[in-house]
């Protein structure tokens, strides 16, 4: 088996994987939310007031992003910080923001 081969059959092992993330960055505000992390942890008040959404908008779409894996969340005091728990979705939006805002 050559390698070109080895490396398609693990791509296509990974395809759901990688098309439930690729459906979650599709969304315009998650893909805002998800650069603002890039810069390190946000509260939710943060992340509105880059993004410009509501705060409920915000929240729902945070929950969303916990419950798949995307993001992850910390209390510190009254407020919750919420980081990027993904160290590859890290990556690919770092490779994104490389390719389109640099």
């Amino acid at each position: 088996m050559t390698k070109s081969t080895i490396v398609s059959k693990v791509l296509a092992a990974h395809c759901e994987d990688i098309a439930r993330i690729l459906k979650s960055l599709a969304h315009p505000t998650r893909l805002k939310i998800l650069c603002h992390l890039l810069g390190g942890e946000r509260t939710v008040n943060e992340i509105i007031e880059f993004t410009g959404s509501s705060q409920s908008g915000v929240s729902q779409y945070l929950a969303r992003m916990k419950l798949e894996g995307m993001v992850a969340s910390r209390r510190e005091g009254q407020f919750i910080r919420y980081r990027i728990s993904d160290h590859r979705l890290e990556r690919l939006m770092k490779l994104l923001k490389e390719i389109y805002c640099d």
